[in-house]
Protein backbone atom coordinates (compact mmCIF):
# COMPACT_ATOMS: atom_id res chain seq x y z
CA UNK A 1 0.00 0.00 0.00
CA UNK A 2 1.77 3.30 -0.94
CA UNK A 3 2.43 5.30 2.16
CA UNK A 4 0.08 8.20 1.38
CA UNK A 5 -3.22 6.06 1.31
CA UNK A 6 -2.01 4.05 4.66
CA UNK A 7 -1.64 7.59 6.08
CA UNK A 8 -5.62 8.30 5.00
CA UNK A 9 -6.42 5.43 6.98
CA UNK A 10 -3.87 6.64 9.95
CA UNK A 11 -5.95 9.96 9.49
CA UNK A 12 -9.23 8.11 10.22
CA UNK A 13 -8.16 5.80 12.89
CA UNK A 14 -7.72 6.37 16.39
CA UNK A 15 -3.92 6.60 17.01
CA UNK A 16 -1.37 3.67 16.30
CA UNK A 17 -0.28 0.74 18.55
CA UNK A 18 1.71 -2.11 18.76
CA UNK A 19 0.28 -3.59 21.71
CA UNK A 20 -2.71 -6.23 22.01
CA UNK A 21 -3.17 -5.56 25.97
CA UNK A 22 -3.59 -1.53 25.13
CA UNK A 23 -5.66 -1.36 21.84
CA UNK A 24 -8.69 1.26 21.55
CA UNK A 25 -11.48 1.18 19.48
CA UNK A 26 -10.82 2.11 16.06
CA UNK A 27 -6.50 2.09 16.35
CA UNK A 28 -4.38 1.19 13.79
CA UNK A 29 -2.42 -1.68 14.89
CA UNK A 30 1.37 -2.63 13.82
CA UNK A 31 2.13 -6.43 14.20
CA UNK A 32 5.89 -5.92 14.91
CA UNK A 33 8.47 -8.10 16.35
CA UNK A 34 10.77 -9.13 18.96
CA UNK A 35 13.84 -11.14 19.99
CA UNK A 36 10.28 -13.53 21.99
CA UNK A 37 7.17 -12.52 20.19
CA UNK A 38 6.05 -12.16 16.66
CA UNK A 39 3.43 -9.53 16.51
CA UNK A 40 1.79 -11.13 13.50
CA UNK A 41 0.01 -13.81 15.54
CA UNK A 42 -1.31 -11.04 17.57
CA UNK A 43 -2.78 -9.04 14.86
CA UNK A 44 -6.27 -11.32 14.54
CA UNK A 45 -6.84 -10.66 18.76
CA UNK A 46 -6.21 -6.81 18.23
CA UNK A 47 -9.19 -6.47 14.95
CA UNK A 48 -11.13 -8.86 17.55
CA UNK A 49 -10.51 -6.20 20.23
CA UNK A 50 -11.65 -3.01 17.92
CA UNK A 51 -8.48 -1.80 15.78
CA UNK A 52 -9.79 -0.89 12.90
CA UNK A 53 -6.68 -2.10 10.46
CA UNK A 54 -3.31 -4.64 11.02
CA UNK A 55 -0.69 -3.99 9.28
CA UNK A 56 1.36 -7.47 9.04
CA UNK A 57 4.08 -8.54 7.18
CA UNK A 58 3.83 -12.35 6.98
CA UNK A 59 1.59 -13.34 4.13
CA UNK A 60 0.31 -16.61 5.90
CA UNK A 61 -1.51 -13.92 8.58
CA UNK A 62 -3.36 -11.52 5.59
CA UNK A 63 -6.48 -13.68 6.04
CA UNK A 64 -8.69 -10.88 5.37
CA UNK A 65 -7.65 -8.09 2.53
CA UNK A 66 -10.55 -5.83 3.63
CA UNK A 67 -9.15 -5.64 7.36
CA UNK A 68 -5.19 -6.72 6.87
CA UNK A 69 -2.14 -4.60 5.40
CA UNK A 70 0.52 -6.93 3.98
CA UNK A 71 4.11 -4.73 3.96
CA UNK A 72 7.71 -6.01 3.59
CA UNK A 73 8.31 -4.61 7.43
CA UNK A 74 5.92 -3.66 10.09
CA UNK A 75 8.76 -1.29 11.68
CA UNK A 76 9.77 0.27 8.60
CA UNK A 77 6.19 0.81 7.59
CA UNK A 78 5.14 2.83 11.22
CA UNK A 79 8.69 4.40 10.87
CA UNK A 80 8.07 5.35 6.80
CA UNK A 81 4.06 6.57 8.53
CA UNK A 82 5.63 8.45 10.77
CA UNK A 83 8.13 10.24 9.03
CA UNK A 84 5.51 11.42 6.28
CA UNK A 85 3.27 12.57 9.20
CA UNK A 86 5.93 14.84 10.48
CA UNK A 87 6.40 16.37 6.73
CA UNK A 88 2.88 17.74 7.03
CA UNK A 89 4.04 19.27 10.50
CA UNK A 90 5.18 23.29 10.12
CA UNK A 91 6.60 23.78 13.94
CA UNK A 92 9.73 23.63 15.58
CA UNK A 93 10.79 19.90 16.21
CA UNK A 94 13.40 19.65 18.88
CA UNK A 95 15.18 16.95 19.59
CA UNK A 96 17.21 16.09 22.81
CA UNK A 97 19.92 13.55 22.80
CA UNK A 98 22.84 12.93 25.42
CA UNK A 99 23.90 10.74 28.03
CA UNK A 100 22.45 12.15 31.08
CA UNK A 101 19.40 14.72 31.45
CA UNK A 102 17.76 14.20 28.66
CA UNK A 103 14.21 13.41 30.48
CA UNK A 104 14.59 16.39 32.89
CA UNK A 105 15.72 18.73 30.33
CA UNK A 106 12.36 17.50 28.18
CA UNK A 107 10.09 18.04 30.89
CA UNK A 108 11.59 21.64 31.62
CA UNK A 109 11.67 22.63 27.78
CA UNK A 110 7.91 21.06 27.70
CA UNK A 111 6.65 23.08 31.09
CA UNK A 112 8.22 26.76 29.71
CA UNK A 113 6.92 26.18 25.77
CA UNK A 114 3.52 25.56 27.09
CA UNK A 115 3.42 28.85 28.90
CA UNK A 116 3.37 30.13 25.06
CA UNK A 117 2.55 27.43 22.61
CA UNK A 118 0.62 23.94 22.36
CA UNK A 119 3.52 21.80 23.22
CA UNK A 120 3.46 18.34 22.45
CA UNK A 121 6.76 16.31 24.59
CA UNK A 122 7.64 12.72 24.28
CA UNK A 123 5.51 10.34 26.74
CA UNK A 124 7.74 8.44 28.99
CA UNK A 125 10.95 7.07 27.21
CA UNK A 126 9.61 6.57 23.68
CA UNK A 127 12.62 7.68 22.49
CA UNK A 128 14.13 4.85 20.23
CA UNK A 129 13.33 3.51 16.71
CA UNK A 130 10.06 2.05 17.82
CA UNK A 131 8.91 4.59 20.48
CA UNK A 132 9.95 7.88 18.32
CA UNK A 133 7.61 7.37 15.44
CA UNK A 134 4.67 6.45 18.02
CA UNK A 135 5.39 9.45 19.66
CA UNK A 136 5.40 11.66 16.26
CA UNK A 137 2.40 9.73 15.66
CA UNK A 138 1.12 11.26 18.33
CA UNK A 139 1.20 15.01 17.12
CA UNK A 140 -1.95 16.77 16.62
CA UNK A 141 -2.37 19.44 13.75
CA UNK A 142 -3.54 22.18 16.86
CA UNK A 143 0.59 21.33 17.99
CA UNK A 144 2.72 24.60 17.90
CA UNK A 145 5.72 23.16 19.04
CA UNK A 146 7.04 19.21 19.78
CA UNK A 147 9.74 18.25 22.01
CA UNK A 148 11.24 14.51 21.17
CA UNK A 149 13.95 12.94 23.25
CA UNK A 150 16.21 10.18 21.39
CA UNK A 151 17.71 6.96 22.79
CA UNK A 152 20.96 5.21 21.68
CA UNK A 153 22.67 2.18 22.25
CA UNK A 154 25.21 1.99 19.12
CA UNK A 155 26.37 3.87 16.34
CA UNK A 156 23.95 5.39 13.82
CA UNK A 157 21.42 5.27 16.31
CA UNK A 158 20.69 8.74 16.31
CA UNK A 159 21.17 9.87 12.64
CA UNK A 160 18.20 6.82 12.52
CA UNK A 161 15.69 8.76 14.29
CA UNK A 162 16.81 11.99 13.00
CA UNK A 163 15.92 10.84 9.80
CA UNK A 164 12.48 10.41 11.18
CA UNK A 165 11.84 13.46 12.91
CA UNK A 166 13.77 15.72 10.86
CA UNK A 167 14.56 18.19 13.35
CA UNK A 168 14.53 21.78 13.36
CA UNK A 169 15.72 22.33 16.42
CA UNK A 170 18.36 20.13 18.42
CA UNK A 171 20.63 19.77 22.02
CA UNK A 172 22.89 17.03 23.19
CA UNK A 173 23.04 17.51 27.03
CA UNK A 174 26.47 15.87 27.84
CA UNK A 175 28.11 12.73 26.40
CA UNK A 176 28.60 10.10 29.72
CA UNK A 177 29.69 6.91 30.28
CA UNK A 178 26.17 5.65 29.54
CA UNK A 179 25.25 1.73 27.16
CA UNK A 180 29.66 1.15 27.86
CA UNK A 181 27.93 -2.58 27.08
CA UNK A 182 26.78 -1.98 23.40
CA UNK A 183 29.28 1.41 22.80
CA UNK A 184 32.30 0.09 24.02
CA UNK A 185 34.35 3.60 24.38
CA UNK A 186 33.03 6.75 25.01
CA UNK A 187 34.29 8.24 21.73
CA UNK A 188 30.99 5.69 20.23
CA UNK A 189 28.97 7.72 22.34
CA UNK A 190 30.21 10.97 21.85
CA UNK A 191 30.17 10.11 17.92
CA UNK A 192 26.76 8.85 17.87
CA UNK A 193 25.27 11.66 19.86
CA UNK A 194 26.82 14.03 17.61
CA UNK A 195 24.64 12.86 14.74
CA UNK A 196 22.18 14.85 15.77
CA UNK A 197 24.29 17.76 15.14
CA UNK A 198 25.54 16.63 11.51
CA UNK A 199 21.88 15.89 10.91
CA UNK A 200 21.02 20.09 11.47
CA UNK A 201 24.21 21.42 9.88
CA UNK A 202 23.29 19.41 6.54
CA UNK A 203 19.88 20.89 6.70
CA UNK A 204 19.98 24.59 8.20
CA UNK A 205 18.79 23.56 11.98
CA UNK A 206 19.65 25.39 15.49
CA UNK A 207 21.66 23.50 17.81
CA UNK A 208 21.76 24.36 21.25
CA UNK A 209 25.03 24.28 23.23
CA UNK A 210 26.31 23.84 26.77
CA UNK A 211 29.61 26.01 26.59
CA UNK A 212 31.24 24.27 29.21
CA UNK A 213 31.56 20.97 26.84
CA UNK A 214 34.29 21.68 24.57
CA UNK A 215 33.70 18.48 22.60
CA UNK A 216 30.21 19.63 22.03
CA UNK A 217 31.11 22.45 20.64
CA UNK A 218 33.69 20.79 17.93
CA UNK A 219 30.78 18.67 17.03
CA UNK A 220 28.56 21.41 16.42
CA UNK A 221 31.14 23.59 14.40
CA UNK A 222 29.50 23.37 11.30
CA UNK A 223 26.07 24.00 12.39
CA UNK A 224 25.34 27.72 10.75
CA UNK A 225 22.68 28.73 13.59
CA UNK A 226 24.31 28.39 16.93
CA UNK A 227 23.03 28.57 20.61
CA UNK A 228 25.28 28.83 23.34
CA UNK A 229 24.09 28.32 27.19
CA UNK A 230 25.74 27.88 30.52
CA UNK A 231 28.43 30.07 32.44
CA UNK A 232 29.98 33.27 31.67
CA UNK A 233 30.48 34.01 27.83
CA UNK A 234 27.24 32.04 26.51
CA UNK A 235 24.78 33.78 24.80
CA UNK A 236 22.67 32.87 27.54
CA UNK A 237 24.69 32.70 30.62
CA UNK A 238 23.64 32.09 34.36
CA UNK A 239 24.99 31.18 37.48
CA UNK A 240 24.09 28.51 40.44
CA UNK A 241 22.41 31.37 43.08
CA UNK A 242 21.73 28.53 45.32
CA UNK A 243 21.76 24.86 45.80
CA UNK A 244 20.31 23.41 48.77
CA UNK A 245 17.47 22.52 49.46
CA UNK A 246 16.55 23.14 45.89
CA UNK A 247 18.62 24.26 43.49
CA UNK A 248 18.24 28.03 42.31
CA UNK A 249 19.72 29.43 39.42
CA UNK A 250 19.71 33.22 37.89
CA UNK A 251 20.22 34.44 34.57
CA UNK A 252 21.05 37.73 33.03
CA UNK A 253 18.87 39.22 30.28
CA UNK A 254 20.33 42.38 29.36
CA UNK A 255 20.06 44.81 32.28
CA UNK A 256 17.82 42.34 34.18
CA UNK A 257 18.63 39.19 36.52
CA UNK A 258 16.02 36.21 36.44
CA UNK A 259 16.32 34.82 39.25
CA UNK A 260 15.04 30.76 38.79
CA UNK A 261 13.84 28.72 41.64
CA UNK A 262 13.22 25.34 40.80
CA UNK A 263 11.99 22.15 42.90
CA UNK A 264 15.00 20.27 41.40
CA UNK A 265 18.02 19.18 43.31
CA UNK A 266 21.72 18.44 42.64
CA UNK A 267 24.34 21.42 40.54
CA UNK A 268 24.31 18.96 38.07
CA UNK A 269 20.27 20.15 36.86
CA UNK A 270 22.25 23.45 36.83
CA UNK A 271 22.95 22.94 32.34
CA UNK A 272 19.15 21.31 32.25
CA UNK A 273 17.48 24.20 33.57
CA UNK A 274 19.85 26.50 31.40
CA UNK A 275 19.12 24.87 28.25
CA UNK A 276 15.23 25.33 28.96
CA UNK A 277 16.03 29.14 29.50
CA UNK A 278 17.96 29.34 26.51
CA UNK A 279 15.16 27.44 24.29
CA UNK A 280 12.46 30.04 25.84
CA UNK A 281 14.25 32.86 25.06
CA UNK A 282 14.93 31.75 21.27
CA UNK A 283 10.96 30.64 21.38
CA UNK A 284 10.58 34.41 22.19
CA UNK A 285 8.13 32.74 26.03
CA UNK A 286 8.97 35.99 28.14
CA UNK A 287 11.05 36.02 31.72
CA UNK A 288 8.23 35.74 33.93
CA UNK A 289 6.97 32.62 32.24
CA UNK A 290 10.44 30.93 31.97
CA UNK A 291 10.89 31.82 36.10
CA UNK A 292 6.62 30.27 37.17
CA UNK A 293 6.87 27.14 34.51
CA UNK A 294 10.89 25.96 36.25
CA UNK A 295 9.70 27.08 39.30
CA UNK A 296 5.94 24.82 39.14
CA UNK A 297 7.96 22.12 37.71
CA UNK A 298 8.24 19.12 40.27
CA UNK A 299 10.46 15.78 39.20
CA UNK A 300 8.95 12.54 39.55
CA UNK A 301 9.81 8.86 38.83
CA UNK A 302 12.62 8.85 41.13
CA UNK A 303 14.46 11.75 39.22
CA UNK A 304 16.23 14.55 40.69
CA UNK A 305 13.65 14.20 43.86
CA UNK A 306 14.15 15.69 47.72
CA UNK A 307 12.15 13.74 49.97
CA UNK A 308 12.09 14.27 54.24
CA UNK A 309 11.31 11.61 56.51
CA UNK A 310 11.75 13.61 60.29
CA UNK A 311 14.28 15.06 60.52
CA UNK A 312 16.22 12.83 57.55
CA UNK A 313 16.38 14.15 54.27
CA UNK A 314 16.81 11.55 50.73
CA UNK A 315 18.28 12.83 47.30
CA UNK A 316 16.40 10.70 44.94
CA UNK A 317 17.81 9.95 41.98
CA UNK A 318 17.39 6.09 41.01
CA UNK A 319 16.03 6.33 37.82
CA UNK A 320 19.12 5.28 36.42
CA UNK A 321 22.77 5.50 36.35
CA UNK A 322 26.16 5.24 34.82
CA UNK A 323 29.90 6.41 36.06
CA UNK A 324 29.20 9.82 34.94
CA UNK A 325 25.53 10.26 36.42
CA UNK A 326 26.71 8.56 39.52
CA UNK A 327 30.34 10.68 39.82
CA UNK A 328 28.08 13.88 39.22
CA UNK A 329 25.36 12.84 41.99
CA UNK A 330 28.97 12.04 44.60
CA UNK A 331 29.99 15.75 43.74
CA UNK A 332 26.44 16.93 44.69
CA UNK A 333 26.43 15.43 47.96
CA UNK A 334 30.05 16.52 48.92
CA UNK A 335 28.92 20.16 48.13
CA UNK A 336 25.86 20.25 49.82
CA UNK A 337 25.60 21.12 53.80
CA UNK A 338 24.46 18.31 55.85
CA UNK A 339 25.36 17.47 59.77
CA UNK A 340 25.57 13.61 58.52
CA UNK A 341 25.62 12.37 54.86
CA UNK A 342 25.19 8.90 53.89
CA UNK A 343 25.50 7.03 50.43
CA UNK A 344 23.63 4.28 49.65
CA UNK A 345 24.67 3.46 45.77
CA UNK A 346 23.26 0.48 43.63
CA UNK A 347 25.05 -0.91 40.84
CA UNK A 348 25.50 0.54 37.28
CA UNK A 349 24.55 -2.15 35.26
CA UNK A 350 25.34 -2.33 30.92
CA UNK A 351 28.54 -1.82 31.56
CA UNK A 352 29.90 -4.55 30.22
CA UNK A 353 33.52 -5.16 30.15
CA UNK A 354 34.90 -1.81 31.71
CA UNK A 355 31.77 -2.88 34.62
CA UNK A 356 34.72 -3.67 37.20
CA UNK A 357 36.93 -0.58 36.57
CA UNK A 358 34.01 1.81 36.51
CA UNK A 359 32.45 0.52 39.74
CA UNK A 360 36.27 0.60 41.52
CA UNK A 361 36.86 3.92 40.43
CA UNK A 362 33.27 5.22 42.11
CA UNK A 363 34.74 3.31 45.22
CA UNK A 364 38.39 5.32 45.28
CA UNK A 365 36.24 8.40 44.81
CA UNK A 366 33.81 7.31 47.95
CA UNK A 367 37.20 6.29 49.57
CA UNK A 368 38.20 10.46 49.38
CA UNK A 369 34.84 11.51 50.52
CA UNK A 370 34.81 11.26 54.43
CA UNK A 371 31.10 10.34 54.11
CA UNK A 372 29.52 8.69 57.74
CA UNK A 373 28.40 5.68 55.56
CA UNK A 374 28.97 4.14 52.81
CA UNK A 375 26.01 1.44 51.85
CA UNK A 376 26.70 -0.42 48.53
CA UNK A 377 23.96 -2.51 46.69
CA UNK A 378 24.77 -5.46 43.98
CA UNK A 379 27.41 -8.06 42.82
CA UNK A 380 29.51 -5.65 40.59
CA UNK A 381 30.12 -3.39 43.72
CA UNK A 382 30.55 -6.64 45.36
CA UNK A 383 33.76 -6.80 43.68
CA UNK A 384 35.06 -4.12 44.80
CA UNK A 385 33.66 -3.33 48.16
CA UNK A 386 37.27 -4.95 49.89
CA UNK A 387 38.89 -1.30 48.66
CA UNK A 388 36.05 0.67 51.44
CA UNK A 389 35.51 0.06 54.64
CA UNK A 390 31.45 -0.15 53.77
CA UNK A 391 28.43 -2.24 54.16
CA UNK A 392 27.48 -4.26 50.75
CA UNK A 393 24.32 -6.42 50.39
CA UNK A 394 23.90 -8.64 47.02
CA UNK A 395 20.20 -7.31 46.59
CA UNK A 396 17.97 -4.23 47.47
CA UNK A 397 15.78 -6.55 49.94
CA UNK A 398 18.68 -7.71 51.93
CA UNK A 399 19.36 -3.60 52.16
CA UNK A 400 16.15 -2.99 52.60
CA UNK A 401 15.59 -4.95 55.83
CA UNK A 402 19.06 -3.90 57.45
CA UNK A 403 18.31 -0.52 56.35
CA UNK A 404 15.00 -0.61 58.54
CA UNK A 405 16.59 -1.82 62.05
CA UNK A 406 18.66 1.77 61.70
CA UNK A 407 18.33 4.64 63.81
CA UNK A 408 19.02 8.02 61.81
CA UNK A 409 18.72 11.57 62.57
CA UNK A 410 19.67 14.52 60.89
CA UNK A 411 21.31 12.48 57.85
CA UNK A 412 21.31 12.97 54.34
CA UNK A 413 21.19 10.22 52.38
CA UNK A 414 21.94 9.79 48.75
CA UNK A 415 20.01 6.95 46.71
CA UNK A 416 21.52 6.27 43.45
CA UNK A 417 21.62 3.53 40.79
CA UNK A 418 20.49 1.46 37.92
CA UNK A 419 16.73 0.86 37.63
CA UNK A 420 17.35 -2.84 37.65
CA UNK A 421 18.48 -2.21 41.43
CA UNK A 422 15.39 -0.05 42.72
CA UNK A 423 17.40 1.78 45.22
CA UNK A 424 14.34 3.61 46.21
CA UNK A 425 12.79 0.57 47.65
CA UNK A 426 15.21 1.40 50.44
CA UNK A 427 12.54 4.15 51.87
CA UNK A 428 9.47 2.13 50.27
CA UNK A 429 6.69 1.77 52.75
Amino acid sequence: MPINELYQLFLKSTGVSTDTRKIEPGNLFFALKGPSFNGNEYARLALEQGASYAVVDEEPFCTDPERYILVPNALVALQNLAAYHRDQLNIPIIAIAGSNGKTTTKELLRAVLETTYSTFATPGNFNNEIGLPLALLMIKPKTKAAVLEMGARKRGDIAELCAIAKPTHGIITNTGKDHLETFLTLENTRKTNAELYEYLATNDGVAFVNLAYKDLLEEAAEVKQLITYGGQGAQYPGHVSNLFPFLEVSYQDGDETVVVPSQLIGKYNFENIMAAVAFGKVLDVPNQLIQRAVAAYVPSNNRSQLLSVGSNNFILDAYNANPSSMSEALDNLQQVDAKHKVAILGDMLELGTASYEEHLLIALKLKQLHLDQIILVGPEFGKVREKLDCMHFENIQQAKEWFDQQQYEDTLFLLKGSRGIAVEKIIAR
